[in-house]
């Protein structure tokens, strides 16, 4: 695995040792990067089940003003941690732990940040088929984290089938790459949304 672009370029990122973590192919993340290529720059960006941190920190490398990455796991959180040492100088990154499996909100997630603060860009990989995105993406929508114009990307099995609508959240476009399957959602507009 290595960072497909931005200032980081060609870095080799850590790979995990369990199977538990599963990264982004290069290939799916380089696509991604490439049609939202002009909403990164300064964006301040959520990686949920975040694993290695690498769309994490290919955002970084390619301008993003920073990153939240959340997982359950501490290997991710180590990896993150080698993976940020190895590619990016200073980076403005922090590590939540915390299991979207299990969590029936995004409490702690919303009380770890600044009042005020909003992501541009979240990005969701969940374990493959295991009925997670659907769940988070309505917890992500009702946790009143997201800023005006944002952006949320679910990567899921391609075989995985997603609503056009979750709650004030709209499907805008549907890739497909081999067995991966990438979602991109927008909020509608503020009068739409309903906050927890």
């Amino acid at each position: 695995m290595r960072i497909t672009g931005g200032s980081a370029r060609g870095r080799k990122l850590t790979s995990p040792r369990s199977d538990l973590i599963r990264p982004t192919c290069d290939r799916v993340r380089e696509a991604l990067f490439n049609i939202i290529g002009d909403r990164i720059a300064g964006s301040r960006v959520l990686d949920l089940f975040a694993g290695t941190g690498a769309i994490g920190i290919e955002a970084l490398s390619r301008g993003a003003a920073s990153v939240l990455f959340v997982d359950q796991s501490m290997e991710a959180g180590r990896l993150i941690e080698a993976n940020l040492r190895a590619c990016i100088p200073r980076p403005r990154a922090a590590f939540l732990p915390l299991n979207l499996a299990t969590t029936p909100h995004l409490h702690p997630l919303r009380a770890a940040l600044t009042p005020g603060d909003r992501f541009d860009l979240v990005f969701m990989d969940p374990p493959y088929q295991k009925n997670l995105a659907q769940r988070v993406l309505a917890m992500v929508e009702t946790a009143d984290i997201l800023a005006e114009g944002s952006l949320i990307v679910v990567e899921e099995h391609q075989r995985v089938s997603l609503p056009e609508t979750v709650a004030s959240l709209a499907l805008i476009d549907h890739r497909r790459y081999g067995e991966t399957g990438l979602w991109f959602y927008e909020p509608l507009p503020a009068p739409h949304r309903h906050y927890e």
